[in-house]
């Protein structure tokens, strides 16, 4: 219920209302608009390559040698970012901050960016689309991207004065997201009529138990 509700402070009651799809509540990172059903990737570490990984050393003897890896990583991110692109994935969704590098190459090659992503929302996504966090690092990166998800749209929407991502995403299961915006004069309120709300869920829910006899 967490992550499939939003509250709304300073508007009317009667502006709360109910979206399809998923809010996320934060802004782009990077924002590219696209029509029609767009794929969507998972990540949930850095696209940025790091100079050293587990059980690797990375020794530098020069400030001339540290220099001259920076191209390397950003070539590397590059190449990423246009595989991406070529893929047709337009949607880079990231549990982690992603490293300004990967926000400017992702603008460059039409790809959105929404990072910071909660565990919950992240598992809830997993849940939805049956996919899994994709991998950005290993022997070849441009391999064939497989763990895409498929979303119907995805947008800026204005929550009071906050901009928030919308994403309508194609269920694989029997599940179909929608998220709950109340709205109201204070915090404090919205808040009361929220756990009520998820109270009301609750004993639904109950109600409608299969029993075993």
């Amino acid at each position: 219920f967490a992550e499939l509700h939003a509250v709304v402070a300073g508007l009317p009651v009667a502006s709360s209302r109910v979206l399809p799809g998923l809010v996320l509540r934060r802004d782009f990172a990077a924002y590219c608009p696209a029509g029609g059903e767009l794929r969507a990737l998972l990540v949930t570490e850095p696209f940025r390559p790091a100079l050293s990984g587990p059980d690797v050393e990375f020794v530098v003897e020069s400030e001339g040698q540290y220099q001259a890896s920076l191209p390397w990583i950003t070539k590397r991110t590059e190449a990423l970012m246009k595989h991406l692109q070529n893929s047709n994935v337009k949607l880079l969704l990231s549990s982690v901050k992603q490293d300004e590098v990967v926000v400017y190459y992702a603008k460059l090659y039409g790809v959105s960016v929404v990072e910071c992503l909660s565990s919950e929302e992240t598992a809830l996504i997993c849940e939805i689309t049956g996919v899994s966090p994709y991998a950005p690092f290993g022997d070849n990166i441009h391999g064939e991207i497989t763990e895409t998800a498929v979303a119907a749209f995805c947008q800026p929407v204005l929550l009071g004065s906050k901009r928030c991502v919308h994403i309508g995403f194609t269920s694989v299961c029997a599940f179909q997201p929608h998220c709950l915006i109340l709205c109201g004069p204070v915090d404090g309120v919205n808040e009361q009529h929220a756990a009520a709300l998820q109270g009301a869920f609750t004993m639904l829910q109950q109600l409608f138990k299969t029993v075993d006899r």
